[in-house]
């Protein structure tokens, strides 16, 4: 016999993937249009995009970490829902098709977030995803116009990976609101990147840690758009130790950034993003990370409350 709280779950996963379906067809007509217009004979295919968007997100969700088990879970319990189904090879090939879509609805959802007007300050610090391990760092070929070989400081290790960097809207006592997102290869800087990446903020302050230090750049920043980035003290050339003022300045920004990578910690354990050594394409792996980071968005907002 079927226990009433087995049923219960049940029925909230029906109306939990009803809501979400709707939510991807809302968004699809309204954001999406222009990135899933097809011009060719299969316009309007059987299995349509919004179906395969919420099957992906859906079983990210449910912390489904690879392609194959999301696809074997919603044949298997969901076959009535979703009859025309393709093969996992041609969802394989959706999913990798749908990249831009991806980018976008996850730059959707982080709106959806919505940030506060009145707070100013925010958090920036990037993470790295791996594609490839250490021992085919030097080798790897995968997605080369978006990874590169890195060195993990804290493994003492190199690896073939991207990095995932972002602008979050700090909060008190909670994890930051995810503002901006850029993906670059592991090699480049977080420095050359923060410069792009904040290229159109205006009026905020800035948390971060001592790799975007750069005198020059944040006069600029303060002249022009009015930002102002706050890090840890560097210990100068020669200079063994910091007085005691630069250390409690650096111990109080140390303690605000701490927020943005205790972001990085849950988004990980939730979408499990930091590990994409099953990708194998470009498209396939902008879609993993996008894919993910809206599904932490919508998971972030209590969507499946």
């Amino acid at each position: 016999m079927v226990r009433k709280e087995n049923i219960r779950i049940m029925m909230n996963n029906d109306i939990q993937m009803i809501q979400l379906y709707c939510t991807i067809c809302e968004i699809r007509d309204s954001r999406l249009a222009h990135l899933t217009q097809r011009l060719s004979n299969n316009f309007r295919p059987e299995f349509t995009d919004e179906e395969c968007i919420t099957i992906y997100l859906w079983g990210i969700m449910q912390r489904k970490n690879e392609l194959r088990p999301i696809y074997t879970s919603i044949k298997e319990e969901w076959p009535g829902w979703f009859p025309k189904l393709p093969s996992y090879q041609a969802f394989n090939r959706r999913i990798c098709n749908l990249a831009d879509v991806f980018v976008e609805c996850a730059s959707i959802c982080m709106e959806v977030l919505g940030e506060d007007p009145e707070v100013t300050s925010y958090l920036l610090d990037s993470m790295p995803i791996q594609v490839a391990s250490a021992k085919r760092s030097s080798h790897a070929k995968v997605a080369p116009d978006l990874c590169s070989k890195g060195y993990c400081g804290s493994k003492d290790t190199y690896y073939y990976e991207v990095k995932l960097h972002i602008l979050g809207q700090k909060r008190h006592r909670c994890l930051p609101i995810p503002a901006l997102a850029m993906l670059t290869p592991a090699h480049e800087s977080d420095l050359s990147v923060a410069k792009r990446l904040l290229d159109s903020s205006y009026g905020i302050d800035i948390f971060a840690d001592k790799a975007y230090v750069d005198a020059s750049w944040w006069e600029d920043l303060d002249r022009e758009q009015n930002v102002h980035l706050l890090t840890p003290v560097k210990l100068l050339k020669g200079q063994k130790s910091l007085d005691a003022a630069d250390r409690l300045y650096s111990s109080a920004v140390s303690g605000a950034r701490q927020a943005i990578e205790s972001f990085f910690s849950w988004l990980q354990e939730k979408t499990h993003i930091h590990l994409a050594s099953k990708v194998r394409s470009s498209d396939g792996l902008r879609s993993f990370i996008f894919a993910r980071l809206a599904a932490a968005c919508l998971l972030f907002s209590d969507f499946l409350c």
